[in-house]
Parts: C-alpha cells; sequence; structure tokens
C-alpha cells in the first residue's frame, strides 16, 4: 500500500479557522443576546466545549470536520483507516483545550512527523482525501 499524504500544517490551519468560526460566531451571536460576556471564562470554556463535541462527532462520524471537508482532508489512522469514536474525542481534546502546547509539543517531540501531541496519542493522522488509500478505507 503507498503511503498517504499527510496535510500541510497551513492547510490544517485554515481547516482548523473554519471550524472556529462556524461554532464561534452563532455561539457568541446568542451569547450576546443572553448578555454574556462572550470573553469571559466561563464562556470560552463553553465554547471550547462546543468545539470538542463537534471535532469528535464530525470526525468520529466521517473523519472529518467542515473544514477539512471544504480543504480536502480527513482525520485517519496511519494507514488510512477510519477511526473510532475514542480516537476522535482524544486528538480533538488537544485542539479544543490544548492547541498552542498540543502544537508546540508536536514540533518539539515528533520532529517532522507532522503530527501534534493528541494526534500521536490517538495514533491519528491528518491527511488529503484524494489519496487512492483513505478513499477506499473511508467507504469502508
Amino acid at each position: 500500500m503507498d503511503k498517504i499524504r499527510l496535510a500541510s500544517w497551513s492547510n490544517r490551519f485554515w481547516a482548523w479557522l473554519i471550524d472556529v468560526l462556524f461554532i464561534a460566531i452563532p455561539w457568541y451571536m446568542a451569547a450576546h443576546a443572553l448578555r454574556i460576556d462572550p470573553a469571559s471564562s466561563a464562556s470560552l470554556g463553553y465554547h471550547g466545549a462546543l468545539m470538542f463535541f463537534y471535532w469528535t462527532l464530525l470526525e468520529g462520524y466521517r473523519g472529518q470536520s467542515l473544514g477539512k471537508m471544504v480543504l480536502g482532508m480527513a482525520v485517519v489512522g496511519p494507514m488510512g483507516e477510519r477511526i473510532r469514536f475514542r480516537d476522535a474525542a482524544i486528538e480533538s481534546f488537544g485542539k479544543a483545550f490544548l492547541l498552542p502546547l498540543d502544537c508546540l509539543l508536536g514540533m518539539l517531540a515528533l520532529p517532522g512527523s507532522g503530527q501534534r501531541l493528541f494526534n500521536r496519542i490517538s495514533n491519528t493522522v491528518v491527511a488529503y482525501t484524494d489519496e487512492e488509500t483513505i478513499f477506499i478505507n473511508l467507504k469502508k
């Protein structure tokens, strides 16, 4: 089987930004309507929890969040296989609550791997979906 092509850090950033805006805009509009300070620590915690559930559900179900769909990427196992909800939850935790630390530790502890720390812990990678191996394995 051919190696899968890992997604670039820049494309992963843009997918993350699309996802964050997709959740943040309605969240902050609702917080404003409810007269909740959107910059409060409680509000930021709720937003982090929403992001965690959003990523866990979408990436656990189909391997892709909206941002990844737009940019042609998916979260998969190291051989391009589907991931489980447990894997998606572990991977999403780092992204939703510890992203700067998650990225920094991934870059320092796993140089050249293109993985965040929580990708390594969950045994997942972010790859482009134009790879034949991913198309085959995601349809199973």
